[in-house]
């Protein structure tokens, strides 16, 4: 069976950056010229160039890719052509022939490295003190433009375009009745599979779910209305990196996709900003997470391409009003430090919530920062 444009064959996959690249790499970190420091400005400004130097200098000298290499690929992979695009995805089959299959999708500025965590406790729940019956088959992909599965090579690579090729995945792969997870972008993909599969997909699992205000006002609590608050204000002060990829996400990739330095202040300060690190990034993902996240965008080339799904998805033409409402049971992760943490009422007016948690810590990031927490609530809920 062919997708129409190109085999629908699965190849295995491993990791395997050319030193050329790497040594390019190296070359690009030593001749990187940094920016003077501003006296006593901190973090306002953006990274503060003596800490991205520090930061530079470690993946120059001391980050292993190799080993970094080596524990990705202890992850069964593959590769597999649809709708004319070759997509990546960690396959990793549970010991339990039974196991419930679970997509896992990930975003921007994020890789399948934030579920390497994950997975193990997905797949072997009784080697993290859980039970066979909670055990998962994880397929998690890079989203198509996005690290090994970039970078694309024709416009159009929308959310929407995206949920259809994983669900596409999921059928290539014999999953007749599958779940779904995601945050940030992966969100978005997972809200519109529960919505447009439910023949297939049971139920979905988000940690940023879409909501948009109902038709009528509903009333909110003092905590809604600080959550509400809270993102009057990063729509204010941190969505600048949301407009430059909505609308020239080339002029911008540009300098990314030239510079390891550039990539890693636009990439590291979301992860700051977005997280519950509470301002020490560094102690609390660790360097080598940090830049291996960021070796996803870099070693494929594929930094300009990951961020066109914010152009191809601001110019959807069916967009939000064909998302549909997702009717199959959904679960949501409330992390305290997400971006956006909708009211119920308005999150209930888009799905069929049957399941809601509020964490006791953790940020954009779930599966990075609480992977236990994340598995715990996605074990209660599919279970």
């Amino acid at each position: 069976m062919s997708d129409g444009a190109g085999t629908s064959e699965i190849r295995p996959f491993e990791v395997r950056v050319d030193d050329a690249v790497l040594a390019d790499l190296h070359d690009r970190l030593a001749r990187c010229r940094f920016a003077a420091p501003l006296d006593g400005a901190g973090w306002e400004y953006g990274v503060p160039p003596d800490y991205l130097r520090a930061l530079a200098t470690y993946w120059r000298d001391a980050y292993d890719w190799r080993a970094e290499e080596a524990r990705l690929n202890a992850f069964a992979q593959a590769t597999t052509r649809i709708d004319g695009q070759t997509i990546h995805f960690v396959h990793a089959r549970s010991p339990h022939a039974d196991a419930m299959p679970l997509l896992l999708t990930h975003g921007w500025p994020g890789s399948v490295v934030e579920f390497l965590d994950v997975i193990p406790r997905l797949t072997d729940p009784e080697a993290w003190g859980g039970d066979a019956a909670d055990a998962f088959h994880v397929v998690a992909p890079s989203l198509p433009g996005y690290g090994f599965s970039g970078p694309t090579t024709e416009p159009g690579w929308n959310v929407a375009r995206v949920a259809r090729a994983f669900m596409t995945l999921m059928a290539r792969l014999g999953y007749d009745r599958y779940g779904a997870q995601g945050g940030d972008w992966g969100a978005q993909v997972t809200t519109r599979i529960g919505a447009w599969d439910p023949d297939h997909c049971a139920a979905i699992h988000v940690n940023m779910p879409l909501a948009d205000p109902p038709a009528d006002d509903v009333a909110l609590s003092d905590e809604e209305r600080t959550d509400l608050a809270a993102l009057a204000a990063f729509r204010r002060e941190e969505s600048g990196y949301a407009v430059e990829q909505q609308t020239k996400p080339h002029t911008v990739g540009a300098a990314l996709e030239d510079s390891p330095v550039g990539l890693l202040a636009w990439i590291v300060e979301k992860f700051r900003t977005w997280s519950d690190c509470d301002g020490d990034v560094v102690g609390y993902f660790g360097r080598d997470a940090l830049l291996t996240n960021l070796m996803f965008y870099w070693a494929p080339g594929s930094v300009e391409s990951a961020a066109r799904i914010y152009y191809e998805s601001a110019r959807d033409p069916a967009g939000r009003d064909q998302r549909g409402r997702v009717e199959v049971p959904v679960a949501y992760a409330a992390f305290p430090h997400e971006i956006f943490r909708p009211p119920r009422e308005w999150a209930e007016s888009h799905y069929a919530i049957e399941r809601w948690t509020e964490m006791p810590r953790g940020g954009h990031f779930a599966a990075l920062e609480a992977p236990e927490l994340l598995v715990d609530d996605v074990r209660a809920f599919f279970g």
